[in-house]
């Protein structure tokens, strides 16, 4: 267990060490399996809006309909299906939704091959990847608090994050460069590979996991769908985290669209300029993943959720302030920078936090409902920006946007949870857990 002393020298020598140890083969296997599924995703990135505009001549409603509806019902299957996953094997179920994803968008080369691919099969794939997403997520953020030290969690989720940003800063880039030398469904057989070389990697890393136990039966109770936001909304910490992430995460995301109509109509920025904007930035998600751990041994975990979590806030607004040109081009890509660093460095801390802070019954069920929780708050908030922008402009609802994510930082914990650094059960030597459930 860590001790609490906010840029001690104890706490220091412990995350360093920490850092330059290996996590074990285990660990190393499920970090390949996210990293080559992470990259198939980039280099996939936005594969089905392109197939419906390129392939099906989809209309703007029906774009936005398979964004919006697709994700929509898969959190809806997603929600009886997260306390189904928390009571068996996390690895299996990862596996299971590895291959669904792969099935599933291997339907649509086919289908695109026969001649026979239709708008209604681009639903049912979007919903299908929702739900094995967030199932998988989940069934992941359960598996890696079993398979690491609780010492080792903020190591773990940083090297994922930075993982992250280098699939975003790399994938998007290619996966054009792919569609236009190989077709418009070239992507989604690369994505589609990707998620079965990932179930081929979470299969290699072997080794006994324990089966779950229930308690009051093996069937599925009704009030168990609900335990993921009654842990989060009665928690005192997460659920300042929680609201938080729901507004800063709605508002950041609501503006995306917001600014590509802005940059591209508007001010007639080139699309290889409009793709340079966002791909640049993202060499500061790897800045700060790589600076998470360091930041919190030297001050503390709670004091980097207030500081990060205030600053990824303050940026957004910048936004409104693009002009035309060299000079508006460096703006965006100067305000996305500072936003992808602080998400970056903000986002593993959180994650580390949010693990500490659910009971092992519990964590697929509270991953699941703050996966729904985000999906759908973005998703409102997309479509009033969207409605506001049409009455006023895209300019003005960018700036409505910074404006009232300055806000955000009002919801973080102002004090730190008694007990904080050893999470909720206090279990002391991590690796002793680790090595009873996988002896």
């Amino acid at each position: 267990m860590i001790a609490p002393v906010n840029g001690g020298l104890l706490e220091a020598g412990v995350w360093g060490v920490a850092a330059r140890r290996s996590l074990g083969r285990r660990f190393r296997w499920l970090w390949a399996s996210y990293a080559v599924s992470a990259y198939g995703s980039g280099f996939g990135f936005g594969a089905l809006p392109l197939i419906a505009v390129l392939v099906l001549d989809a209309s703007p409603a029906q774009v936005s309909a398979l964004s919006a509806v697709g994700p929509a019902v898969g959190a809806l299957v997603a929600l009886p299906l997260g306390s189904w996953v928390e009571f068996r094997r996390k690895r299996p179920v990862m596996v299971v939704m590895d291959l669904a994803r792969f099935v599933v968008l291997l339907t649509i080369p086919i289908a695109y091959a026969l001649g026979r691919l239709g708008f209604a099969q681009l639903l049912v794939v979007s919903a299908v990847v929702a739900t094995a997403r967030i199932a998988f997520g989940a069934a992941s953020g359960a598996y890696l608090k079993a398979l690491v030290r609780p010492a080792d969690l903020l190591v773990a989720n940083a090297r994922f994050e930075s993982t992250t940003w280098s699939a975003i800063a790399l994938g998007p880039p290619l996966g054009g460069a792919a569609v236009g030398l190989f077709g418009p469904v070239a992507t989604i057989v690369a994505d589609a590979v990707s998620y079965l070389l990932s179930a081929l990697g979470i299969t290699a890393i072997g080794g006994r996991e324990e089966h779950p136990r229930r308690g009051g039966g093996r069937r599925v109770r009704a009030g168990e769908v609900l335990d993921g936001w009654r842990h989060l909304l009665t928690h005192r910490g997460l659920r300042a985290l929680y609201l938080n992430q729901l507004l800063v995460s709605g508002l950041i995301m609501a503006t995306e669209p917001l600014l590509a109509v802005l940059l591209l109509g508007e001010l007639g920025f080139p699309p290889w300029q409009y793709g340079l904007a966002f791909a640049v930035p993202c060499v500061g998600g790897l800045v700060g993943s790589r600076l998470a751990r360091r930041v919190v041994a030297r001050y503390g975990q709670h004091r980097i959720i207030r500081t990060v979590g205030t600053l990824r806030a303050i940026w957004l607004v910048g936004l409104a302030s693009v002009q035309p040109g060299v000079v508006g081009l460096a703006t965006v890509i100067a305000v996305e920078l500072a936003i992808i660093i602080s998400m970056s460095l903000y986002n593993p801390v959180l994650a580390t936090y949010r693990l500490e802070q659910t009971p092992r019954d519990r964590v697929v069920r509270t991953l699941t409902a703050w996966s729904i929780g985000s999906s759908a708050t973005i998703a409102v908030l997309s479509a009033l920006g969207g409605l506001f922008a049409a009455v006023t402009s895209p300019r003005t609802a960018i700036l409505v946007a910074g404006l009232l994510i300055l806000a955000s930082p009002l919801l973080l914990p102002r004090r730190p949870d008694p007990g904080a650094a050893g999470g909720v059960e206090a279990h002391g030597d991590g690796r002793a857990q680790t090595m009873r459930e996988f002896a």
